[in-house]
């Protein structure tokens, strides 16, 4: 049989396998086939090797997020739809808010975090350009970007060890007539003190954004009563990158139970425009022709009416149908990594002359993202991470180390301004100069936390 005609029959025996089949049918084989692939394909059954290397993360998933993948491709909707709805959903029921947006990034998440508090709507309490946002200087830069390009100034706190959050003693230092906001993150999924930086920002009548990009799960008890991370304040943040509690491989999300919030993130996400229909539909108000804003018309189409300064930064439908599939397995996840932190923790018990081993904030249950070590006087740091790395275990600092430190805030320090500190970071430069971390991710075994564990204690 010639090539082309051997093509040929080939492109109608597929076409067959549909052709007296609906497309509920044909989707539920298709989905069949993929559950077969994963197996083949994708299902790792291979066993730890002494050796082998031990990443800081990974992902975990199996035919079930191939599937809603599929799935969602094959509506070919692309943009947000019905899994984004799902998902918001849902993950507003895990953290245990009202309201949830779904973004393309943990980054963005902050972003639109902290640009909802520079909202006209908020009248007083709006954040403006000069104001003054706490903040520590030991973390992951996204953070503070944010209000940097805004305009608005941080104020960098220290950090304590070995909780490695930030020092509540400094909080009224940093307080001015000019602060508006605390905005930190909980580091490595241990929370910081909640009770106290709560009570600080509703004395003060201050905004509190949790940064929850590496804490997904961590709980903490509020007056008798445990409740999620990222609950607590008046917003709450997620990343869904691939090494973290959750991947949809990009995304995050913004969460809040306060409806004038909600209202300016779901604005702020989806271009700065007024109007809250969601993509592909219009005029659920009924108001879309009839109204007057700004100086625009009467009747100006309401859904390129603009009351913000906004963006588009949306997921797919495609992410969301992974995140769908990734949710049902996040409270396992959890468990595993708080399992696994209990494990190397208690193999490295007995290295405290020469290791300080993390702990975890009082009145917390932290969804431990990865597992923090400071090397103490006479423990080279350089050469304890080189040898766990030249014998396959990844390690990772705390993220900027002095943030105030890093190249982009060249222009700044030698100006003086842009920025302030309230009082000193010599706890901040220590972790700088001597912590690093490894991971604790749920696909690690017994077997790898007891190398890692092992591999520390060699290289002291």
């Amino acid at each position: 049989m010639k090539a082309g005609r051997l093509g040929e029959w080939k492109r109608k025996d597929k076409i067959m396998m549909f052709e007296h089949k609906t497309e509920e049918q044909a989707r539920e084989e298709i989905l069949s086939m993929v559950e077969e692939y994963y197996r083949i394909f994708h299902q790792k059954k291979k066993t730890y090797q002494e050796g082998d290397r031990i990443p800081y993360a990974s992902r975990i998933y199996d035919e079930k997020e191939m599937q809603n993948l599929i799935d969602s491709a094959l509506e070919f909707w692309l943009t947000s739809g019905r899994y984004t709805e799902q998902f918001e959903k849902e993950l507003a029921e895990y953290i245990g808010v009202k309201y949830c947006s779904l973004v393309n990034s943990g980054s963005s998440a902050n972003l639109i975090a902290f640009m909802a508090l520079t909202s006209p709507l908020l009248n007083e309490r709006r954040v403006c350009r000069g104001d003054e946002i706490i903040t520590v200087a030991a973390g992951f830069p996204t953070t503070v970007t944010p209000y940097l390009q805004y305009g608005a100034v941080p104020v960098f706190l220290d950090l304590t060890i070995p909780q490695y959050n930030i020092d509540v003693s400094q909080l009224e230092k940093a307080l001015s007539e000019k602060t508006k906001a605390v905005m930190i993150a909980h580091t490595l999924g241990n929370p910081f003190d909640l009770k106290t930086v709560k009570a600080f920002c509703e004395t003060h009548q201050l905004w509190l954004i949790e940064d929850n990009c590496d804490a997904l799960g961590s709980e903490y008890c509020m007056d008798g009563v445990w409740k999620k991370t990222g609950s607590i304040g008046d917003i709450g943040t997620s990343s869904f990158y691939p090494p973290h509690h959750m991947t949809m491989g990009e995304g995050g999300a913004v969460y809040t139970d306060n409806p004038l919030l909600h209202k300016i993130i779901r604005s702020m996400r989806d271009w700065g425009r007024d109007c809250m229909c969601p993509s592909g539909q219009d005029n659920l108000c009924g108001h879309r022709f009839d109204k007057q804003y700004g100086e625009l018309p009467l009747g100006y189409d309401h859904k390129y009416v603009y009351s913000h300064f906004g963006y588009n930064l949306k997921a797919t439908d495609m992410q969301a149908a992974v995140g769908c599939a990734q949710l049902k397995k996040l409270p396992d996840f959890v468990t595993r990594r708080r399992e696994n932190f209990k494990r190397l923790k208690e193999q490295l018990s007995g290295l405290e002359d020469k290791l300080v081993l993390p702990e975890a904030c009082p009145n917390s249950n932290p969804s431990w993202f990865g597992f923090l070590i400071t090397c103490k006087e006479g423990v080279d740091k350089n050469q304890v991470v080189s040898y766990l790395e030249e014998h396959g275990v990844q390690t990772r600092m705390l993220f900027s180390g002095n943030l105030t430190k890093q190249p982009c805030f060249d222009e700044m320090r030698q100006t003086g301004e842009g920025y302030r500190i309230a009082d000193t970071l010599v706890r901040t430069d220590d972790i700088m100069e001597n912590s690093f971390w490894v991971g604790v991710y749920p696909g690690m075994t017994d077997e790898m936390i007891d190398t890692m564990a092992k591999l520390i204690k060699k290289s002291l």
